[in-house]
């Protein structure tokens, strides 16, 4: 009999995992206060006031705002650093389209920097080549949940007169030189997706200590208006609607209760599984450097089929791995599939038609090239590596670290059958 799931044999884990989050108590008595409280929306919603008061606090920041998704937070954060049309917005290769659509929302150019190929963040020895006379801002990204090297991007960026935001939607409580992420820069923000660490359903937010940058926010969060009360309905520049309701506030704060603890579950699994895996040749777990922490959003796994003796196509190993390992009850996915300036919006440069912000008159005669070279790293991350996600998240265990160590074990100890399947 085979011994390979993927082949009819047992699986190692055929009951998968417990699915995050698990719905409680305290999560209803929060959805319900604010329901008998009776107001679902508005300026001075009391929900969405008492969460900015509390991540605001959680974070340290002097000032924060809540929005709809971190994507508008972006938007928010890229409007306070008075970007304009023909500006140019840098950020990392390997990230969610959001850090670079962010700026063309301001009808801004992005321009990316190649990543670290053990961290996957913004590779600090090639920013300031990026950098040019119309460089407004920079989007260092802290991605899987681990800080970027934040002392070294702010060093270059106060050296232009660069504001530096941080896009920190997958590090909420990640450490970084024994400071929070989100008071290490000008700007910081945070997604609340139904994936990230701390979630309310879809949320963003945004953190700064600087009263200009969140007046600047705050007014194109709501309709380019300086909301006061009485109203005066006057938008004096661009804005959109990106206030945050109050049932996901509420729900949000239900999540920020156990956010540490379950950051330390995550913490858990992920240093105990790759101790696990440390004796497999060929597998790369993540690295952590030593003056940060990472709360595991997901877990990347690279992978070298040469240090095993093969020759073999990357891309085609890594599907291979993650066929088999999925068959055994290992969840995992890729989670992204090329770098972020191979997408269609930016190699047909199609921005808001005809060939906006790239063309725009503001932009002037040196054109943004997206050159294959300049990103290699990440083209040889996402060939080579996949993502672990709510396996490690709670209330999954240790106990089920021990079965999917099992299943690579398994998996790395039938290669020959990995190989041998069309």
């Amino acid at each position: 009999m085979p011994n390979l799931a993927l082949l009819g044999g047992k699986p190692v884990n055929p009951k998968g995992h417990v699915r995050w989050p698990q719905i409680n108590q305290r999560d209803r008595d929060f959805i319900m206060r604010a329901l008998d409280e009776g107001i679902i929306w508005g300026t001075s919603a009391p929900q969405v006031l008492a969460f900015e008061k509390e991540w605001g606090e959680y974070v340290g920041t002097k000032h924060c705002l809540s929005c709809n998704s971190g994507t508008a937070a972006l938007h928010m954060a890229v409007a306070a650093a008075d970007v304009k049309p023909g500006d140019e917005v840098i950020t990392a290769s390997l990230t969610f389209v959001a850090s670079a659509m962010c700026a063309l929302q301001h009808n801004a150019i992005p321009v990316f920097v190649d990543v670290d190929p053990r961290t996957f963040c913004m590779d600090v020895s090639k920013l300031e080549a990026k950098i040019t006379k119309k460089t407004k801002a920079i989007i260092p990204v802290d991605l899987h949940g681990m800080s970027c090297d934040y002392d070294e991007i702010n060093k270059i960026a106060h050296k232009y007169g660069i504001v530096v935001i941080a896009d920190a939607c997958q590090s909420h409580g990640a450490f970084y030189k024994g400071r929070k992420v989100g008071t290490l820069t000008d700007m910081s923000v945070f997604s609340l997706n139904g994936l990230k660490n701390l979630q309310a359903g879809d949320g963003g937010l945004f953190n700064t200590d600087d009263d200009y940058f969140v007046a600047k926010a705050n007014q194109l969060r709501v309709f380019g208006e300086i909301v006061e009360s009485p109203r005066n309905y006057n938008s004096i520049g661009m804005g959109w609607m990106y206030r945050m309701l109050e049932l996901p506030a509420a729900y949000a704060r239900s999540r920020l209760v156990t956010l540490d603890e379950e950051n330390a579950v995550r913490q858990q699994n992920g240093k105990y599984l790759t101790k696990l895996l440390s004796d497999l040749p060929g597998l790369i777990p993540p690295y952590i450097p030593e003056d940060r922490t990472t709360v595991y959003h997901y877990y990347r796994i690279r992978l070298n089929p040469e240090a095993l003796g093969l020759k073999i196509d990357k891309n085609e190993f890594r599907a291979r791995i993650q066929n088999a390992l999925a068959a055994e009850g290992v969840a995992n996915q890729r989670w992204q599939t090329r770098p972020v300036q191979e997408q269609g919006l930016f190699t047909e440069k199609i921005g808001y038609g005809h060939g906006c912000p790239w063309t725009c008159k503001y932009a002037g005669s040196d054109p943004v090239v997206y050159d294959p070279e300049d990103y290699r790293v990440t083209k040889e991350i996402l060939a080579d590596s996949f993502c672990l996600y709510d396996g490690i998240y709670p209330p999954n265990g240790t106990e089920l670290m021990d079965l999917y160590s099992e299943a690579f074990h398994k998996v790395w100890d039938n290669m020959e059958e990995v190989l041998a399947i069309s």
